[in-house]
C-alpha cells in the first residue's frame, strides 16, 4: 500500500508557496476538488501561514478564510478534509463546517483548552512538532539527537491528548520539517523516520517545495521549482514508513508513489 496524499490547500496572501494564489472562494474550492480529481485522498485547508518569520491572524480573520471553503468542498462531496489551524475556535467550526481531521502545528499546546475540545470534536489529529513559534523557530534552533529529541516529544504530546479523551485510534504524528529544523535536522528526520513510526501512531511527512530543497540545491530559489525535490522527500518518507505525505503536487507525487510501489511489490501490475 502506498501513503495516502494529503493535497494542500492554502487560501492565505503569505504562504511560502502559494500565498495569495487562491484569491475566492471558489477558486479554493475548485482547486480542492481538481486535487481530489489527481488522486488527493486529503485536503487541508489552511487559513494562517506558518512559514518562518509569519505573524498571527486573529481567529475571526481565519475563519472567515477556511470556513466558506471547507462549506464549498463539503458540499461538493469531499469528506476528507483536515483544518490546518493552531486555534481550537477555528477547529471547532471547522468541524461543524465539514472538516474530519484538525492539523495542529503546535500539538494542541497553543491554548489551555485545546486538547479537551480535541477530544470533544472526535475529529483525526495530527500532532506536529515544533521548536519555538513560527515568527522565531528558525533562530539558530538545536538538538542534542533530533530524532529522539522529536519523537520524545510527540509520544508525550500524544500521551497527553490521550490523557484529555483523544481516542489512540485518532492520533497521527508529523516531525515538522522545516519547523525549528536545520538542513541536517530534517534530513535525519527523515532519514529516520522509522523511528517515529516505532511509536504506533501514523505519521505524516510534509516537505513539499520547503526550503530544504533549496538548501541542497542552491538553483531550487522559487519554491514553484522544487518539484524533483519535493518528490524525492515523499518517496523517501515512504520506503521509512509514512502513512500519509502532505504535497503541494497531488498527481506528480500519486505517480511517483504508484511506481514505487509496484517496484517494491506493494502495489500488483495491471
Amino acid at each position: 500500500m502506498r501513503p495516502l496524499v494529503m493535497g494542500i490547500v492554502n487560501v492565505t496572501p503569505d504562504s511560502f508557496s502559494d500565498g495569495g494564489r487562491l484569491t475566492s472562494v471558489q477558486a479554493a474550492v475548485a482547486h480542492g476538488l481538481r486535487l481530489i480529481e489527481q488522486g488527493a485522498d486529503w485536503l487541508d485547508v489552511g487559513g494562517e501561514s506558518t512559514r518562518p518569520g509569519a505573524e498571527p491572524v486573529s481567529t475571526a480573520q481565519e475563519k472567515s478564510r477556511v470556513i466558506p471553503v471547507i462549506e464549498g468542498l463539503s458540499a461538493a462531496g469531499a469528506n476528507r478534509i483536515s483544518i490546518d489551524t493552531m486555534k481550537p475556535e477555528v477547529a471547532r467550526a471547522a468541524v461543524k463546517a465539514g472538516a474530519a481531521a484538525w492539523n495542529d502545528v503546535t500539538a494542541l499546546t497553543f491554548s489551555p483548552d485545546s486538547r479537551a475540545i480535541a477530544a470533544d470534536l472526535g475529529c483525526s489529529v495530527v500532532l506536529m512538532h515544533m521548536k519555538g513559534e513560527p515568527r522565531t523557530m528558525q533562530d539558530a534552533p538545536r538538538y542534542a539527537d533530533v530524532v529522539t529529541e522529536v519523537s520524545t516529544e510527540l509520544g508525550a504530546r500524544a500521551e497527553a491528548a490521550m490523557a484529555a479523551g483523544v481516542r489512540r485510534d485518532r492520533i497521527w504524528l508529523d516531525p515538522g520539517i522545516g519547523f525549528g529544523k536545520t538542513a541536517a535536522h530534517n534530513l535525519a528526520l527523515t532519514a529516520q523516520l522509522g523511528d517515529l513510526a516505532a511509536l504506533g501512531f501514523p505519521v505524516l511527512y510534509g516537505a513539499s517545495r520547503k526550503r530544504l530543497i533549496r538548501d541542497l540545491d542552491v538553483t531550487a530559489t522559487d519554491p514553484s521549482d522544487r518539484l524533483g525535490g519535493s518528490l524525492a522527500l515523499a518517496l523517501e518518507a515512504a520506503r521509512q514508513g509514512a502513512a500519509i505525505v502532505r504535497v503541494h503536487d497531488v498527481r506528480e507525487t500519486v505517480q511517483a508513489l504508484k511506481v514505487q510501489a509496484a517496484l517494491t511489490g506493494a502495489l500488483p501490475l495491471p
